[in-house]
């Protein structure tokens, strides 16, 4: 997206790095949370869960921004947004 503004302190504050969780066995395949989702970090999967339905699965090369769509419309409280922790090096 091109935007006539800019924020003054784009070089300084980067966007947070959040990763999107799937309880696969809640989930029933609406597609609720793929088609509100404004990054497409979500797609269906090739699995099948337990009830038989095909659960959205995150795409790990696409990053999530942490907007809340996802959270916000599933019926099954299946979807969740977590900050992506950094591991520590074991030294």
């Amino acid at each position: 997206m091109n935007y006539w503004r800019k924020p003054l302190d784009r070089d300084k504050v980067k966007p947070g790095d959040f990763e999107v969780h799937i309880l696969k066995d809640r989930c029933k395949g609406c597609r609720f949370c793929i088609d509100f989702c404004p990054r497409q970090v979500l797609r269906d999967s090739d699995d099948l869960n337990t009830k038989g339905y095909r659960p959205a699965a995150a795409d790990p090369a696409k990053q999530c921004i942490n907007c809340g769509f996802c959270v916000i419309v599933c019926p099954e409280f299946a979807v969740s947004v977590a900050m992506r922790l950094e591991k520590e090096p074991n030294v």
